[in-house]
């Protein structure tokens, strides 16, 4: 089976949006306007208003002279806009693959997706009925290729799902207008008595480039699968990605906990066959009403341990509120790395896997106090303090070099230095005192200078002279200046604590 795309036109999709908002105006006839050169014109009208006569691009007061009750609203600027991403979010259910297509329309790839819901017919009658049941006035068709089913959803009066491959046989009676051409180039075609595709299609390529240039061929081409066309979706689709549907609306934790371990169980084994192991996976829940809740989890190493990972979202369960239903879960894993073959026998056995059993535990942990909460340093070639030591992407990563120990270091280093007043009896001598945070510390010892010179191939500055102190009440402290008092009144900091 090649690829399969839905095309959704919503015929009166800002005015819906507003009988969604304002009940009473569903069969009253109203516009939406904006200025134009100094005169109000039509910017969307709803059925009851077309039905007078009423229709896009007329003056406000030629429509009002047709209709003089007719209702009048602004037009907000990008509202169109606005209401096609939110709606090609919650398609995001049917297929992980949505485009908007302005300023009307959504673009669906859901290549592989309909067999989920037993097959095309059902599948393209879902997504249409709930539309509508929305209140949205839609048309919709599936074929091989984005123009096919662009042209059927608007023009077509045959069945919206083209058989494969049967684009020309679906194209020819329709209008030049079905495959997205300018205005001034379907002027010419009705002007040359070109009023079908079938009039020209089979006419010589260098002739119809010559009289109505490149666009009319590209766009025939894409139409009838000749020529790619790209989709711009409005996320990325991730490559390791599940989806359930449900038959029924799950509303209970069971039936939430049942889709979740057999996403799981199907990520995992695909997982599996490519060598790979997941450290962030991400579970949707797509609700009746358009809500979509969400929880994630992430481990410290590679994992696709089934077990494991319900383990970790299953403290998290509770989070989801199904209100009147889940329709549709999902699982993706957005970040995934290659796992060896010891590290994954690790997780059969429960004794003897101690590098694994501490990822479970900060797994666990992490899920518990929220992500980001437990961290790994590594050390790192530099001098620098900032600089001297890095997060581990996982437990796996092992150190280029290693903790520097001929020289002491605080256990708790201060993301930057904070400036401090001190009191010195003479220069490059420790401080007698010094004030931080509104208290007065008095030195009892000090060891130093330790000088560290800035990494002038990094950046330009000046270098630092560092001293170990302990106050009168035991705590000790990592101080520098900054510089020396030859060049004038250097400035102190401190950096940070010794255990």
């Amino acid at each position: 089976m090649g690829r399969r795309f839905i095309a959704i036109w919503f015929r009166h999709l800002t005015t819906d949006r507003m009988v969604r908002s304002q009940p009473e105006l569903k069969d009253i006839p109203f516009v939406l306007s904006a200025p134009e050169h100094g005169r109000m014109v039509i910017k969307a009208a709803n059925t009851a208003a077309q039905e007078k006569g009423i229709n896009v691009n007329m003056l406000v007061a030629d429509c009002r002279a047709i209709y003089p009750t007719l209702q009048v609203f602004d037009n907000k600027p990008g509202q169109a806009e606005k209401l096609l991403n939110a709606l090609a979010e919650w398609c995001l259910r049917y297929t992980p693959v949505v485009a908007v297509d302005l300023p009307d329309g959504l673009i669906l790839d859901v290549s592989g997706c309909a067999h989920l819901w037993g097959g095309e017919r059902p599948y393209l009658k879902d997504i249409i009925t709930k539309l509508r049941g929305y209140g949205y006035d839609v048309r919709a068709a599936i074929a091989d290729t984005i123009g096919t089913a662009w042209a059927i959803s608007r023009f077509g009066k045959v069945s919206p799902i083209v058989e494969p491959c049967s684009q020309m046989e679906v194209l020819l009676p329709l209008s030049p207008a079905a495959l997205r051409l300018e205005p001034a180039t379907l002027d010419r075609l009705n002007k040359l008595g070109l009023y079908h595709i079938r009039s020209f299609i089979s006419m010589p390529r260098k002739a119809l480039r010559r009289r109505f240039g490149q666009t009319l061929l590209s766009r025939l081409d894409q139409a009838l699968g000749q020529e790619q066309e790209v989709l711009k979706p409005i996320q990325p689709a991730e490559p390791y990605q599940e989806r359930l549907p449900t038959l029924e609306p799950i509303r209970t934790a069971t039936g939430i906990e049942i889709a979740l371990k057999q996403l799981l169980e199907n990520l995992c084994l695909r997982l599996a066959k490519e060598g790979k192991g997941l450290r962030k996976c991400v579970f949707k829940c797509y609700r009746i009403d358009g809500n979509i809740q969400q929880i994630e989890i992430g481990t410290s190493q590679s994992s696709r341990n089934v077990k494991h990972l319900f383990n970790l979202f299953e403290l998290k369960i509770a989070t989801i509120a199904p209100a009147l239903g889940i329709e549709v879960f999902t699982i993706e894993a957005p970040v995934v790395e290659d796992i060896s073959v010891t590290q994954d026998a690790l997780w059969d056995f429960t004794e003897g896997g101690n590098g694994t059993a501490i990822a479970e535990l900060l797994d666990r942990i992490a899920s518990k106090l929220g992500v980001g909460t437990i961290h790994r340093y590594l050390p790192d070639e530099h001098y620098w303090p900032e600089r001297s030591m890095k997060v581990a992407a996982s437990l796996a990563e092992k150190p280029e070099t290693a903790w520097r120990t001929n020289m002491p270091r605080p256990i708790h280093l201060l993301p930057q230095p904070e400036l401090i007043d001190v009191t010195v009896p003479m220069p490059d001598y420790p401080p007698l005192l010094f004030h931080y945070k509104g208290v007065l510390h008095n030195v009892k010892k000090a060891d130093g200078p330790e000088r560290i010179e800035q990494e002038w191939w990094l950046e330009q500055g000046l270098y630092r002279d560092y001293y170990c102190i302990e106050d009168e009440q035991g705590a000790r402290y990592w101080l520098f200046r900054l510089g020396s008092y030859d060049s004038g009144e250097p400035k102190w900091f401190i950096h940070g604590f010794f255990a």
